[in-house]
């Protein structure tokens, strides 16, 4: 537990006035981005409005509190949303507490044995490919509200939601879809204008006055959901063991969604303020956070890159300011939360479209297919489908799988062994060429010996006629199992043939695993040189 020191201390060393004044600016600021937000996701998501505030107030506190970043704002986001929407639908809102509770306890653990590193495993691809997707599921679920559809049934698959939208689409209010083209416009064009106020909170109350006052016939919040402004309080969700069993599949990818994002995040965070966060301390306090939301009726968490960066630019110095945007949120959802009920549906749908186009990254999407190989390729669109029509955690299950598969046969064919050309010279040219003595072979091997490539490790012929085989393994960084096994069957080859083996030059690793199988020790058949022109002088002497 050395290292697992939350950056709050370590910022608390040299904290200042000036200091806590700019992250309580900031933090009010990021709390006002924060509030259609959370309020959007949550919808989303298949849960009430006020769990998204809950859900910024509990996480988001906990995990400024004791996270490994100085700037990282977490909250709900668009990544979970139809993650949890499919939770709720199957196994309601215990089912989704307990996950996330797993969750939690998942990333904990991750944290604690200091495996916050591998995230940097996971193929650039496949991050890009199910970010797209999630993307693509957000604008798809979204489209009911924007045109205020009637639907006939409740679907929950991405596939099963086009059906019903185009089923339904003669059901389309209009007006509905003139209010979300109205904040549809708003969150395009007052950015260019209104550099310090945020474009959603311009759009939602544009939006309210208009249905209100207008007296339109468009559904608000208020007409679909029952607006609390209660405080979040503590209540344990059902735990039994076959619930516990059914969600660990969704317990298992909230928690690697929730590192993915939140450690991206925190990287995205360093290079802008120029700093280094802490992984496994952030996977800490991330658990924690996603296990306190559950507790508290939130929904999962992780770290926003959009809240994070407006932050930084809005001048946030440390953790303090993610628990101000709490404690703001908190005093909204107190005070202000009654008045979210008169919100548009078709304003919040205008919002998870732009949050969806700004997670997409098409832009990128559309260089990795045109600058990379085939292979990467083919990885993207299928974890960017798979994730569409079936879920994520199909999309990465196999997306990994592929990318692994494509990985290990790049290294297979990266790996050669070729036996030298033996060519004899005229005196004038001998400096060209190393001289091999009379029955010795000599094999170059190339790139990492593992059991994709151990089928490319020689073989002796019945009728050969040399005594001594050298293996110069200067350019092997790596070997496994299945080439030592196979290094093994060269050498009972060379044993029952009377040939003797020199290795030349063998590196760390593969002479560690050698080692260790007790390999060649003391049989009179194996030698090992120091470089090839050791290995061709104690060839000529064997020979």
């Amino acid at each position: 537990m050395g290292n697992l020191k939350p950056q709050l201390l370590l910022s608390l060393r040299e904290y200042s006035k000036e200091k806590l004044l700019k992250d309580v600016v900031a933090g009010i600021i990021v709390a006002i981005i924060a509030l259609p937000l959370s309020i959007a996701l949550a919808l989303a998501s298949g849960v009430g409005p006020e769990q998204g505030i809950y859900t910024a107030i509990i996480a988001g506190f906990v995990i400024s509190a004791l996270g490994g970043s100085k700037v990282q704002i977490a909250g709900p986001t668009a990544a979970f949303a139809s993650i949890v929407a499919g939770i709720v639908a199957e196994n309601g809102m215990d089912g989704l507490a307990a996950a996330t509770i797993m969750a939690g306890v998942i990333l904990v653990l991750l944290g604690i044995f200091r495996l916050g590193a591998l995230i940097k495993f996971i193929p650039y691809t496949i991050t890009t490919g199910f970010t797209a997707g999630i993307a693509v599921t957000i604008v798809i679920g979204q489209l009911k509200d924007f045109f205020g559809l009637t639907f006939t049934h409740a679907p929950i698959e991405t596939v099963d939601k086009v059906k019903e939208v185009i089923a339904c689409f003669h059901t389309a209010n209009w007006t509905a879809a003139g209010v979300g083209a109205v904040a549809l416009a708003i969150l395009i064009i007052c950015p260019r204008f209104f550099k310090k106020v945020p474009p959603s909170l311009i759009a939602v109350i544009a939006t309210a006055l208009i249905v209100k006052l207008a007296d339109l016939p468009v559904n608000t919040i208020g007409d679909l959901y029952t607006i609390s402004g209660a405080l979040p309080h503590f209540a344990l969700p059902k735990l039994d063991l076959d619930m516990m069993v059914r969600v660990a599949p969704d317990a298992f990818t909230i928690a690697f969604l929730a590192a993915i994002e939140s450690l991206l995040s925190a990287v995205v965070a360093d290079e802008m303020i120029g700093a280094r966060h802490n992984s496994n301390m952030e996977l800490v306090a991330q658990g924690v956070g996603n296990a306190a939301s559950a507790l508290f009726g939130g929904i999962p968490a992780t770290g926003a890159i959009a809240r994070t960066a407006a932050n930084i630019k809005n001048g946030g110095t440390s953790p303090i300011a993610g628990m101000v945007h709490a404690i703001v949120l908190l005093l909204t959802l107190v005070f202000l939360m009654p008045y979210a009920s008169l919100i548009p549906m078709p304003c919040i749908a205008a919002i998870l479209f732009m949050v969806a186009y700004n997670m997409c990254g098409w832009r990128n999407f559309v260089r990795i297919l045109k600058c990379s190989p085939k292979s990467d390729s083919a990885a993207l669109v299928l974890t960017f489908v798979l994730t569409v029509v079936f879920d994520l955690v199909v999309a990465i299950a196999v997306g990994l799988m592929l990318a692994c598969l494509l990985f290990m046969k790049r290294m297979a064919d990266v790996a050669v062994i070729s036996e030298w050309k033996y060519i004899e010279t005229g005196e004038g040219e001998n400096s060209l060429y190393r001289p091999v003595p009379g029955g010795v072979m000599v094999y170059e091997i190339t790139g990492p010996m593992f059991f994709a490539a151990a089928e490319k490790i020689p073989h002796i012929d019945k009728d050969e006629r040399n005594t001594v085989m050298i293996l110069r393994m200067r350019a092997v960084p790596a070997l496994d199992v299945t080439a030592m096994n196979s290094l093994e069957h060269l050498r009972e080859e060379c044993r029952s043939h009377g040939i003797r083996m020199i290795f030349s030059h063998v590196n760390e690793q593969p002479k560690s695993v050698m080692d260790k199988a007790g390999f060649c020790a003391e049989d009179g058949v194996c030698y090992f040189t120091a470089n090839i022109d050791e290995a061709l002088e104690l060839a000529g002497k064997l020979a």
